[in-house]
């Protein structure tokens, strides 16, 4: 797997300076979003992921992330009340549940929100290949929007 391309000057300036994904629980769209993330920006954004509800950690994502070289470490899921600081320059939401709370959050609060709908893969039902076809859609989707909103450098990296 090749390291993030080097953004240029003009791509470094129009980038937040932090970024919070938030989704429902925290366990599957919003910390693959923030991996992806990570691998992609340069290490001065400071990035997080929280949901609108605790949630539990999600086997399936550590396997697809894991087959791009990814990993959430230790890392559990965590609510937006759990966060130690929610000054950020831009919320990405990812379910509606989550936009609303955002657009709540940012009548006291100076953020930009951007919302990414992203279907949740927990409703997709059959074999296990199925399933995990469901969530390497969504981090495939994840993946290529953070490169179109970005410019970063890594599109199509997690394949």
């Amino acid at each position: 797997m090749n390291a993030a391309a080097p953004l240029s000057k003009r791509d470094e300036r129009r980038l937040p300076r932090s970024i919070l994904f938030l989704c429902g629980m925290n366990s599957i769209r919003s910390p693959m979003a923030e991996a992806l993330a990570r691998r992609a920006l340069p290490r001065g954004v400071f990035l997080a992921s929280a949901g609108v509800r605790a949630g539990e950690r999600d086997p399936f994502v550590d396997a697809i992330l894991g087959e791009a070289g990814l990993s959430l470490g230790d890392r559990q899921p965590q609510t937006i009340e759990e966060l130690a600081d929610t000054s950020f320059d831009l919320i990405i939401t990812l379910s509606p549940e989550a936009h609303h709370r955002a657009l709540e959050m940012t009548r006291t609060l100076a953020a930009d929100v951007e919302y990414w709908p992203m279907l949740d893969p927990t409703i997709v039902t059959g074999t296990r290949e199925q399933i995990l076809a469901a969530y390497r859609d969504v981090r495939e989707r994840l993946d290529a929007t953070i490169q179109a909103r970005f410019g970063a450098g890594n599109a199509g990296e997690t394949k």
